[in-house]
């Protein structure tokens, strides 16, 4: 049981899913300090707002006033292009690079022969009978 289970941790795909999951959470703080610190405030001035998270239309007011916060909304997007920016700018257009790179290699080190038919093999074997063969 200890066995499997030690395999398990030890395979790759575990660690490298560990690897990103470490990765992923200390670029989400790189991105919430990006857009809280620098995008909020901006659209928040734009919107005459305290911060973009409360920009929003008071609904009802009163005790347990109800606001429509649509800045909360708009920071969430923010935040959701520009991980998904980051994400295709810095792993998947240079991994699809890589990919294009590869293939040309392999397709360059490919050999460009078509394989011999059995006639063109049978034409080899008469010629080189025909070589050995001694001149009358």
């Amino acid at each position: 049981m200890l066995k499997g289970f030690r395999e398990f941790i030890l395979r790759g795909n575990v660690i490298d899913l560990a690897v990103a999951v470490v990765i992923g959470s200390a670029f989400t703080a790189i991105v919430n300090g990006l857009v809280d610190g620098i995008f909020n405030p901006v659209i928040a001035l734009l919107f005459n707002a305290k911060d973009l998270e409360s920009a929003g239309i008071l609904l009802r007011g009163g005790d347990e006033p109800i606001v429509l916060a649509w800045g909360l909304v708009i920071s969430a997007l923010i935040k959701f292009v520009l991980i998904a920016a980051v994400v295709y700018f810095a792993l998947i257009v240079p991994m699809n690079y890589l990919k294009r790179v590869t293939a040309k290699k392999k397709a360059e080190q490919a050999p460009a022969e078509t394989p011999l038919t059995e006639t063109d093999l049978l034409v080899q074997i008469r010629d080189l009978l025909k070589e050995q063969q001694p001149r009358q």
